[in-house]
């Protein structure tokens, strides 16, 4: 039974990584028509720390942006929060990362219980660790848990109690429209009678997307580039990181942007019984970020299950937090 102590956090490793099921599913993607790599393999220790840097880059406005909306709009969004689960209430950070985003909603909801998930278990770990020492009254657990294909909690984590589950980042954008609908109805299942709150980000100009997803210090490309790095341990492959550059682009179409590596000349990859020839200009897909409108977004709440949707923006409205019970 999963248990909370009073001055260490509990970590539970749900996701237990099966080396040969993950090497089997990238080279699946690396020897598809059209090469894709699940974005899950950008997060080792080495891809989150570069992602925290990506956020506190001057193109990335989505982190700011949903702090300054989550600040001007705190009273609000912690009345609707605690209106739907209590007070004292459970935290469950998905994608915690560095757990600081959650960190600053401390104050305000004085939960009971922070639950951090994420797939870097152990960035996970330290980063849990720490939050503890500075938090020592709140109890916490860390979970290493790869929710990607399915969002499932110990029943214990919870104690049959409304909880608030918390995504920040726009991290939900990562998900094709169907997906994101599924992984909503499993966080409404997860919170129990409780409430959402999730960062979204809003449609808008290419010329404002695309250089928060390629900055000029290159930091989103290094962060693209080390998952090379990460398929070269995982199946024994040969990339060479400097033959490939990083490119970002606005997909109108399908309103996401769209992250990929692209060969700079003719190269050949090869790993433990097989191999692919990637042609000059040639483009593996390694991120979608789904961006939305804000009416389309509130519709998927309602289709997932959620019955009562609050929404709160910045004045230019280029993200959105929403409160949904």
């Amino acid at each position: 039974m999963t248990k909370f102590r009073d001055t260490e956090p509990h970590f539970t490793q749900l996701h237990q990584p099966d080396s040969q099921a993950l090497a089997a599913e990238a080279a699946a993607g690396l020897l598809a028509k059209a090469a894709y790599v699940s974005p899950k393999f950008f997060y080792d220790t080495l891809g989150s720390r570069l992602f925290d840097a990506i956020c506190e880059l001057p193109e990335y406005y989505p982190t700011r942006t949903e702090a300054a909306i989550v600040q001007q709009h705190l009273g609000a969004i912690t009345d609707a929060v605690l209106g739907a689960v209590g007070p004292a209430p459970t935290l469950i950070d998905l994608g915690a990362g560095s757990c600081a985003k959650a960190a600053r909603l401390f104050e305000a909801l004085k939960p009971e219980r922070y639950v951090a998930v994420d797939i870097s278990v152990d960035y996970l770990r330290d980063a849990v660790k720490s939050l503890q020492h500075e938090h020592p009254d709140i109890k916490m657990m860390g979970l290493g848990l790869d929710f990607s294909a399915r969002l499932s909690l110990p029943q214990d984590v919870l104690n049959g109690q409304p909880a608030l589950v918390f995504y920040p980042g726009s991290s939900i954008g990562n998900f094709a429209p169907a997906q994101a609908l599924r992984l909503l109805r499993e966080a409404r299942a997860v919170a129990a009678g409780g409430a959402l709150l999730i960062g979204v980000d809003m449609v808008k100009s290419a010329d404002i997307l695309e250089p928060a997803y390629d900055d000029e210090l290159g930091v989103t490309a290094a962060f693209n580039l080390n998952v090379l790095s990460n398929l070269n341990r995982l199946l024994g492959a040969d990339f060479q990181p400097r033959g490939w550059q990083h490119v970002a682009v606005f997909n109108e179409a399908d309103s996401r942007i769209e992250m990929h590596l692209q060969a700079r000349h003719s190269t050949d990859v090869r790993w433990p019984g097989a191999q692919r020839r990637f042609a000059a200009g040639e483009r593996i897909h390694t991120e979608s970020s789904v961006k939305w409108q804000p009416a389309g977004f509130e519709s998927l709440l309602r289709e997932a299950g959620f019955t009562s949707v609050r929404r709160f923006s910045d004045s230019r409205g280029w993200f959105s937090v929403f409160v949904a019970c």
